[in-house]
């Protein structure tokens, strides 16, 4: 029986610890592979993220003071840490938000890495350093992090290619087929000297 439990105490220690950087590694991989038009939109997804949740945990740990289990109980926790702000879990958020990041391009994946972020999660909760609110808000926080830089990316993306069109002074239309039609702006047109 003592075998089983160091086997589970060590278990909990590494997921605790160091799963939380495969989502990040699984992060890279995906930008390494994906067609080079996503790759600055996705790098723009994934540091608007990162920036956000810092952001997010700062403020969720202001609004929120929950003292780590051990500090109120005084068992001593499975794996070393200081007695700070519990709320929200760092790992657990920064591992949500990334996997999150990656939704519009490896769905998937992303559900799957938001489940080793919640695994994360839960083994920071046995490992005794955090409480079940404390991972549950940070995987919400991490998700929100996550969906509010993909909405601001495609909107800026959206924002530069109308800006190109005018600049260029063209724009499309789309015919009853659905093949796109270079349409010429007035600019355009003014500037056309006949032959």
């Amino acid at each position: 029986m003592a075998v089983h439990h160091a086997t589970v105490k060590e278990l909990v220690v590494v997921v605790a610890s160091y799963a939380v950087y495969v989502i990040p590694l699984a992060a890279v991989l995906v930008w390494w592979r994906v067609p080079r038009a996503s790759k600055v939109p996705l790098a723009a997804v994934g540091v608007l993220t990162i920036v956000l949740a810092f952001v997010a945990i700062t403020l969720a740990g202001l609004a929120w003071t929950d003292p780590r289990p051990f500090v109120v109980d005084g068992r001593t926790p499975v794996i070393p840490h200081g007695p700070d702000n519990g709320f929200p879990s760092d790992h657990t958020t920064l591992g949500a938000a990334i996997a999150a990041a990656l939704l519009p391009w490896r769905r998937w994946l992303a559900g799957c890495l938001l489940v080793v972020a919640a695994g994360v999660g839960a083994a920071r909760v046995a490992a005794h350093v955090h409480h079940v609110p404390d991972v549950v808000g940070g995987l919400l926080i991490g998700v929100a992090c996550a969906l509010l830089a993909i909405v601001v990316v495609r909107a800026a993306q959206s924002l530069l290619l109308s800006r190109a069109q005018r600049q260029a002074g063209s724009a499309t239309a789309v015919d009853p087929q659905g093949t796109r039609l270079p349409i010429r702006s007035r600019r355009a047109q003014d500037d056309h000297v006949p032959d």
